[in-house]
C-alpha cells in the first residue's frame, strides 16, 4: 500500500491547474446562504476555515436555473446578479492557496415543491418518498425547456469564470437531473432524449459540449470541467455499472478534464450485480486507464484511508465529513498527528468550526452521519 505521505504529493489535473496534494474538499451543502441566495457571512467563514491545506476546493452545489434548487439555504448561480455573490464564494474558497471549482447542478425531480415554481425533470417520475427531499411528481421537460437548461448550465460556467473559480464540476450524481435523463428508471422519455442508452446519455453530453463551449469562448486561463457520477442506483431498474462506464467513455472523448465518482464507501461498495467482486473505485479506475483523473468521496475520514484509497488507482480523495469536523485535517495528517483527528463533534465545537447554523441542525438531525456528542 501507498504510504500517506502519497496524499502531500503534488499533482496536476488535465487542464494545466496544479494541485500542492492530491486531497480535495468535498462538495457538501451547508444550508447557509441568505434568504437572497447570496453567500452569507457564515459559508464565508466555513470555507475559510477549512481551505489552509486541501489541494482542491469543490464547492457545494449552486442551481443553474430558479427551478433547479435542491436544499434550503443553497447559494444561488443562475442570474447574473449573483455574480457579486459568487466572485465572494471564490475569494473564500481560494483564500487557503488552492484552486476551486464550482460544482452547477439542476435538482430536477429532487427539488422541494416549496422552493421552486414547478418540479421538473426528464420524466414524471417521482422520487421514492423519503428518499429525497420531495416526493413530488414532476413534470416532464418539454424539448424547449431541454435545450433551455442546457443553455443554463453554459450560462453559470460563463459566471464562474468571471467570479474568479477555477473550474465547474458537473453534478451528475444522487438522482439530479442530470442522472434523471441518464437513469432507465426516472427517464422514460419517447424522444430524442430517452429510450435508448444513447439517448438517454444525450442530455448529460450535450450539457458537456455546451459548457467546453463556454469555456473556449471565455475562459482567457485554464479552466477545469469536472463532472460527478453515481455510478449506480438502488431501484431494481436503475442505473448500473456497465451503462455508466460506457458514459465515462463518453465523456472522456467528449473532453472532461477528471471523474468524480460519490460513493456510499470508497473503499468498500461494490456493484450490487457483483458483490463479490472488485470494488467500484477500482472498477472505475481500471476503466479509466489513466485517461484522466479519477476523484472519489466516501467515507474517508482518517489519513489511513485516504492513503488506501489512493492505494487502489485514485488520483485523488476527497474528504467532506472529516473537513467539516476537522477544518486542520491535512494539516494534522501531514504532522502526523492523526490521533487529533476528530471522529465527532458536539454542540461545544460549533463556534470554533465555523459550523453554520442550518448545517449544525442537519447533522444533528442525520442518522449514520456523523457521531454527535452530548456534551463537550
Amino acid at each position: 500500500m501507498m504510504s500517506q505521505a502519497t496524499l502531500f504529493e503534488p499533482f496536476e489535473l488535465n487542464a494545466g491547474v496544479a494541485l500542492r496534494n492530491r486531497v480535495a474538499m468535498a462538495p457538501m451543502t451547508t444550508w447557509a446562504s441568505n434568504d437572497d441566495g447570496t453567500v452569507s457571512d457564515a459559508e464565508d467563514a466555513y470555507y475559510r476555515r477549512r481551505v489552509s491545506g486541501v489541494g482542491l476546493v469543490i464547492t457545494g452545489c449552486t442551481h443553474v436555473q430558479a427551478n433547479g434548487v435542491g436544499f434550503t439555504g443553497e447559494f444561488a448561480a443562475h442570474d447574473d446578479a449573483f455574480i457579486p455573490s459568487l466572485t465572494r464564494l471564490a475569494v473564500a474558497a481560494k483564500s487557503g492557496g488552492a484552486p476551486a471549482i464550482l460544482q452547477i447542478f439542476h435538482a430536477g425531480a429532487k427539488a422541494p415543491p416549496d422552493l421552486v415554481p414547478e418540479v421538473v425533470a426528464a420524466s414524471a417520475v417521482a422520487m421514492k418518498p423519503g428518499a429525497s427531499n420531495a416526493a413530488a411528481t414532476p413534470r416532464a421537460l418539454t424539448e424547449e425547456e431541454v435545450l433551455g437548461v442546457i443553455r443554463a448550465f453554459g450560462e453559470t460556467t460563463r459566471r464562474a469564470i468571471l467570479a474568479g473559480f477555477d473550474g465547474v464540476e458537473l453534478h451528475g450524481a444522487h438522482a439530479f437531473l442530470i442522472q434523471n435523463f441518464l437513469s432507465p428508471h426516472f427517464n422514460r422519455r419517447e424522444d430524442a432524449w430517452g429510450g435508448s442508452p444513447d439517448n438517454r446519455m444525450r442530455f448529460p453530453l450535450a450539457v458537456v459540449e455546451e459548457v467546453r463551449r463556454v469555456i473556449a469562448a471565455h475562459a482567457d486561463r485554464p479552466f477545469v470541467l469536472g463532472y460527478r457520477i453515481s455510478p449506480e442506483e438502488p431501484e431494481k431498474d436503475g442505473l448500473r455499472i456497465c451503462d455508466t462506464l460506457v458514459l465515462v467513455d463518453r465523456l472522456v472523448e467528449a473532453g472532461i478534464d477528471y471523474l468524480h465518482a460519490s460513493l456510499q464507501d470508497a473503499l468498500t461498495t461494490k456493484p450490487l450485480d457483483a458483490p463479490e467482486g472488485a470494488t467500484i473505485a477500482k472498477i472505475l479506475v481500471e476503466h479509466v486507464g489513466g485517461r484522466i483523473p479519477v476523484i472519489a468521496a466516501g467515507r474517508m475520514r482518517t489519513p489511513y484511508e485516504a492513503a488506501r484509497a489512493l492505494s487502489e488507482g485514485l488520483s485523488l480523495v476527497a474528504i467532506g465529513q472529516g473537513l467539516v469536523m476537522n477544518p486542520d485535517w491535512v494539516e494534522l495528517a501531514e504532522s502526523r498527528r492523526q490521533d487529533a483527528i476528530a471522529q465527532d463533534v458536539a454542540a461545544s465545537d460549533v463556534p470554533r468550526l465555523a459550523i453554520p447554523e442550518k448545517l449544525w441542525q442537519v447533522i444533528e438531525a442525520a442518522t449514520g452521519w456523523f457521531r454527535v456528542r452530548q456534551t463537550a
